[in-house]
C-alpha cells in the first residue's frame, strides 16, 4: 500500500516561488504531480522515474518547475519558480507502477492535495 502526503502549498505573489513536498510510504514508484483548478479537469504537471534519471513536464510549466526526489528520505518535490496566477490550483502528488506517466488514469495512488494560490 502506498500513501502520499503533500505539503508546502500557500499564497504567493506572481513571480514568486514555492516548493511542494510529497512524503511517500510504501514501495517506490514512478511519481507525478498534477493540478486541478476550480471547475477544471485534473491536469498533468510533471513526472519522474524511480531513479530520478528521467523527467517530463507539461509545456505550461517547462523551464519554471522542477521535479526531483530523494529516495533515502522517500520524498518527492516540485520546485515552482516564476509563478503565475494561472498556476493557482490544488496540487496532487501521485504514484504509478509505470516508469513515468502523463495521464491521470496511469496513476494508482493519490494524495489529498495542497492548495497553491498565486495573486496578481
Amino acid at each position: 500500500q502506498v500513501q502520499l502526503v503533500e505539503s508546502g502549498g500557500g499564497l504567493v505573489q506572481a513571480g514568486g516561488s514555492l516548493k511542494l513536498s510529497c512524503a511517500v510510504t510504501g514501495r517506490d514508484h514512478g511519481m507525478g504531480w498534477f493540478r486541478q483548478g476550480p471547475g477544471k479537469d485534473r491536469e498533468f504537471v510533471a513526472t519522474i522515474n524511480w531513479t530520478g534519471s528521467l523527467t517530463y513536464y507539461a509545456d505550461s510549466v517547462k523551464g519554471r518547475f522542477t521535479i526531483s526526489r530523494d529516495n533515502g528520505k522517500k520524498m518527492v518535490y516540485l520546485q515552482m519558480n516564476n509563478l503565475k496566477p494561472e498556476d493557482t490550483s490544488l496540487y496532487y502528488c501521485a504514484a504509478t507502477i509505470l516508469e513515468i506517466g502523463t495521464r491521470v488514469y496511469e496513476y494508482e495512488y493519490w494524495g489529498q492535495g495542497t492548495q497553491v494560490t498565486v495573486s496578481s
